[in-house]
């Protein structure tokens, strides 16, 4: 029970209403009324007298280089350095009186350029000296980052083009109906092994998504990071679009066309850590180790090799915040999927971790601090566009995390649905088939917080990294490279096909509000994603998407690109997956059978790899049903063994229940709606 002193306070109310929707919830009851305190007192310190967090996250208009009427002024928070210099080809790179900031009692630097100095396109640095050492460093919020191919350093640019980019096109409709997230890489969008760009993904790429049902891209990979290899999860410069994929109004124009389409943009958000590098990066931007990270071990994540943010100065989360408001403003993006919560929300970051129950969400392990910037962070998007959207990758199901922040929680709008993923690969990998547990499967696939929003995924990128494989290349194998084509008859193929489109359809229909996919896995892509690294002598041969392959008319990844056009159009019109419970009809562990209602659709599967059903019966309401979708149609890759144009009435038993007697053959799916119409939809 909360404490009487805490009984009437807001955050104690929010407390006692959370554990009243969760009753697990009741015996930290204290500690949950302490966070939400916790993060609200945090809210009003920062918003201050004007009461808005947009106003304090403005540090991007002050700090770094800004332009104004007369030029150029440079400032940089440093507050452990004694003296820092601009240096460019300006000052032949060496450090000038003339190009000295001034340091003021805040910690900040700065100086007023010199007007010749700079122009568009014009390369610096800064150079900082601190007790004890000196080094090279780039500006923390430089807004364009370039690497110099002549040797390989990282310098910042100026990035001022004469006639600024306008976005012509106005932002997406707030969502209205389930989330359809394609999730997406600009360098490895194309077919050629090279680096793919912001142009070539908007003429190329995007059609592909928007002719494939999906409404939302989640795009990796968007802030500059030095090591292409690491998927864009190293992030040095904050502020700096990838200078790689081409320019940031090339950026802006593949949003803005994105946004035509009627697509929204997500951005994968790296706010968990930050890259070690120290030149081009943030890590001892002044010369300390607790600067924007901790000092000592709690500022490194040893897996990752990478340094932590301290979210506990005021500092640091106006950096952080600031990043926030820069993206939605600047490129305008939609929202945010945040990378790494978990090991944002545990100070042993959920490596090697399982977590049994609700103590732990509430233990001395959980980083509080950072637990109150998301929540802040949450509300500071919000704020600014109330339509966007935020998405939580964690994986400790610490409870709260979707629920708005007016109602006790963190205020992300979705989180992701981890579990059904690693259940997919554990079943593929070590369970054969026939001894797949329907029960089981039915608990992974349902089991989520019903008072949160989330979305789950058959697999993600996390799934196609070298090391793993895919869903659809466990299932085949190398018969992915010479047995897929519409002229052979194979039945390792025919299987992994069937179970390939009964996993997605299982997955999609009984998710909680949204579904992902991962670029290419709509077609089965067949090979894993490598970056160019020294592990495979820098090539790029698996950093590329095989489109051709879903082109081809003689081989069988279009079926599996088709089936998935007809399942997403399909859950789109019907509204599926729309929140609601799903109601199970059937769960048949000898037979294999999975059948459940959603909306106005019934779902049957049949997952038996030999045995079909001529007359299986599955509890339905009254009246005459159609098909609107069978995973065994030809043009899915299946045998056509059901009658499209059949209709199926209910019957009724002795006891008054009502049945659907269907044919169902071996490893197939079906969706009936019931009521009036002329053949399938899809």
């Amino acid at each position: 029970m909360v404490n009487e002193s805490h009984a009437e306070t807001p955050s104690a109310q929010l407390a006692k209403q959370r554990a009243a929707l969760d009753p697990l919830l009741a015996k930290f009851e204290t500690q949950l009324a302490r966070r939400i305190e916790k993060a609200r007192a945090l809210r009003q310190s920062l918003a201050g007298a004007n009461g808005t967090l947009a106003s304090f996250a403005d540090s991007h208009t002050r700090l770094g280089l800004v332009r104004d009427k007369r030029g150029y002024v440079l400032r940089e928070w440093a507050p452990n350095a004694d003296a820092i210099w601009l240096k460019g080809p300006f000052s032949e790179w060496l450090c000038k009186p003339e190009f000295a900031l001034q340091r003021r009692e805040d910690g900040i630097f700065e100086l007023r350029v010199p007007k010749a100095a700079l122009k568009h396109g014009t390369p610096h640095r800064l150079h900082v000296r601190w007790p004890g050492g000196q080094g090279d460093r780039l500006p923390a919020m430089a807004r364009r980052v370039v690497q110099d191919p002549a040797n390989g350093s990282w310098n910042a640019e100026v990035w001022a083009p004469r006639r600024a980019y306008r976005f012509r096109h106005p932002l997406p409709k707030p969502v209205a109906g389930p989330l359809f997230v394609y999730e997406t890489h600009i360098g490895m969008a194309q077919e050629q092994p090279r680096v793919g760009t912001y142009d070539e993904f908007r003429t190329t790429i995007l059609p592909r998504i928007q002719a494939a049902g999906y409404d939302t891209l989640q795009i990796m990979g968007l802030a500059e990071h030095p090591y292409y290899a690491s998927f864009g999860y190293q992030v040095a410069n904050f502020f700096a679009c990838s200078s790689r994929f081409g320019t940031p109004d090339q950026l802006k124009a593949l949003i803005d066309e994105a946004h035509r389409l009627g697509l929204r943009v997500l951005m994968d958000l790296v706010h968990s850590h930050c890259a070690r590098n120290e030149v081009e990066g943030i890590s001892r931007q002044d010369g300390s180790d607790h600067q924007y990270t901790r000092p000592g071990e709690r500022g490194e994540h040893r897996a990752w090799g990478s340094r932590c943010f301290a979210y506990e100065k005021r500092e640091v989360l106006a950096f952080l915040l600031a990043n926030c408001r820069f993206w939605l403003e600047e490129y305008q993006v939609d929202g945010f999927r945040f990378d790494g919560v978990t090991s944002m929300l545990f100070l042993h970051h959920g490596i090697a971790h399982v977590f049994r129950d609700y103590g732990e969400y509430f233990g001395p392990a959980v980083d509080e601090d950072a637990l109150a910037y998301l929540t802040v962070a949450n509300e500071l998007i919000h704020e600014i566009r109330p339509d966007a959207i935020t998405i939580a990758e964690e994986v400790s199901g610490l409870p709260g995390l979707a629920v708005p922040v007016a109602q006790g929680g963190v205020g992300f709008d979705y989180r992701f649905a981890m579990g059904v993923a690693d259940e997919w690969i554990r079943l593929i990998k070590d369970v054969p088939d026939e001894k797949w547990s329907i029960e089981k499967i039915w608990y992974e696939l349902t089991n989520r917080r019903r008072d949160e929003k989330s979305i789950a995924y058959s697999e993600s990128h996390d799934q196609a990294l070298v090391g793993d494989q895919t869903l659809i290349f466990r299932l085949i194998g190398s018969g992915m490279y010479d047995r897929m084509s519409i002229l052979a008859q194979d039945l390792g193929v025919d299987r992994g096909i069937a179970l390939i489109k009964l996993i997605r359809m299982l997955t999609l229909t009984t998710a909680g509000d949204g579904y992902l996919n991962f670029m290419g896995n709509e077609f089965g892509h067949p090979e894993w994603i490598d970056f160019p690294r020294e592990g495979n002598a820098w090539s790029h041969a698996y950093a590329r998407r095989q489109w051709g392959l879903a082109d081809a008319s003689l081989l069988r990844y279009q079926h599996l690109a088709a089936f998935d056009r007809a399942l997403v159009a399909l859950a789109r019109e019907h509204g599926i997956p729309d929140g609601r419970d799903e109601y199970l009809l059937l769960a048949d562990d000898k037979a294999k059978v999975l059948a459940w209602l959603r909306g106005d659709l019934v779902f049957v599967v049949n997952l038996h790899p030999t045995r079909s059903y001529t007359s299986l019966a599955i509890p339905a309401a009254p009246g005459e049903y159609r098909i609107v979708l069978d995973t065994d149609r030809v043009e899915f890759g299946g045998h056509a063994r059901q009658d499209a144009a059949t209709r199926h009435p209910t019957y009724t038993d002795r006891i008054h229940r009502h049945f659907l007697q269907l044919y169902l053959p071996a490893r197939s799916g079906l969706v009936l709606m019931l009521g009036a119409g002329q053949g399938p939809t899809s």
